[in-house]
């Protein structure tokens, strides 16, 4: 069985006295950097000159240095810069500032795993990934809560992993659970979920059963309704009781017709696609697709962005949100949420060690 990392497990003392510096202050970077501040460590926010978050750093009291600076001071590396940033800011201002025998840690594995950095061997590599948005990690931790996180270790051995989980200690992580894996494994896994199943295979499946219904005569907005609304309900139950508590509070004639229709909509033919997926995604090719894409200037990227935006799902959606309030009182509270978790509060001394 796979061990889980609690609070009673992590030597806290890897990372006192150490300077930690958090590359970025975006939804990951803000909730890394004013966790571990709350939990007594030595922060430094690394940003680009002019950066329209370093304002909202320095208020929240965080000393912000440019990124350069930031990891000539540090011990400790996070990388909370979008993937395919990375290179460049790799090139540019981590490697010829890092000291020798420092930590370089990352929220998701794809660059390193799929080299698109070029890592000296004289630094520790980790992976340090909360599986819940930078919003929640920040929000469960002044509830004196925590999200769980995975760890690896690239490069380093037992102390880089020791300083990996202390991190994840530091953001709050430890109080639910710490699970080991691999760059490999994290990457391959988090690229599958992403494309197959969360972002890529939900919204071609709700838009096709929309797309369906209406070819069929049915009203776009009775299409909707049942197709993509209802979504959140289930996937909430799922979420919290698994597929089989799902099926538990879902009445007999749904439950029915999922059980002898759901193998016919993702059939064989669906999961051998599935499969191929996961291949372009092990062997490399989607990191080089799009690492190409990005450096080409995103033309590909920016067209089919917009033709999702312009399928009549979403147009009939903004109309039919705009007939249930609470779901505009439901977003305002998320963004309420991530002010406050920029803004900081007094909740906040009460979550220190």
């Amino acid at each position: 069985m796979t061990k889980i990392y609690r609070e009673k497990d992590v030597n806290r003392n890897v990372l006192k006295n150490r300077v930690l510096a958090v590359l970025g202050f975006g939804s990951q970077g803000h909730a890394h950097a004013l966790n571990l501040r709350d939990s007594g460590y030595n922060v430094v926010v690394g940003l680009p000159p002019k950066s329209r978050s370093t304002e909202l750093a320095r208020r929240q009291g965080l000393k912000v240095l440019n990124t350069a600076d930031a990891v000539k001071t540090a011990d400790v590396v996070l990388v909370a810069v979008p993937d395919m940033k990375q290179p460049e800011v790799f090139q540019a201002d981590i490697e010829p500032n890092l000291k020798p025998d420092s930590t370089l840690l990352f929220l998701h594995g794809l660059c390193v795993h799929f080299g698109l950095l070029k890592i000296s061997d004289d630094v520790n590599v980790a992976l340090v990934a909360p599986k819940a948005p930078g919003n929640a990690v920040r929000s469960q931790y002044l509830e004196g809560n925590g999200v769980p996180a995975l760890i690896a270790v690239h490069r380093g051995g037992r102390e880089t992993k020791a300083v990996a989980l202390a991190w994840a200690d530091g953001i709050g992580s430890t109080r639910a659970g710490v699970i080991e894996t691999t760059f490999k494994e994290e990457s391959e896994t988090d690229l599958f979920g992403e494309q197959a199943v969360l972002c890529g295979g939900v919204s071609a499946l709700v838009r096709s059963a929309f797309e369906t219904l209406v070819a069929a005569g049915c009203k776009p907005e009775m299409a909707y309704f049942e197709c993509c609304h209802e979504l959140k309900m289930v996937v909430d139950l799922i979420a919290q009781s698994g597929i089989s508590g799902m099926y538990s509070a879902v009445s007999e004639t749904a439950k029915y017709g999922a059980l002898t229709r759901g193998d016919r909509i993702i059939s064989p033919s669906v999961k051998r696609e599935m499969g191929r997926v996961l291949k372009e995604i092990q062997s490399g090719r989607f990191a080089k697709e799009w690492s190409a894409e990005y450096s080409g200037g995103l033309k590909k990227y920016a067209k089919l962005l917009s033709d999702a935006q312009r399928h009549p799902l979403e147009r009939l959606g903004q109309r039919l949100r705009s007939l249930m309030p609470w779901l505009a009182k439901q977003n305002s509270k998320g963004a309420q949420l991530s002010y406050t978790a920029l803004r900081g509060s007094d909740s906040a001394k009460s979550a220190k060690r």
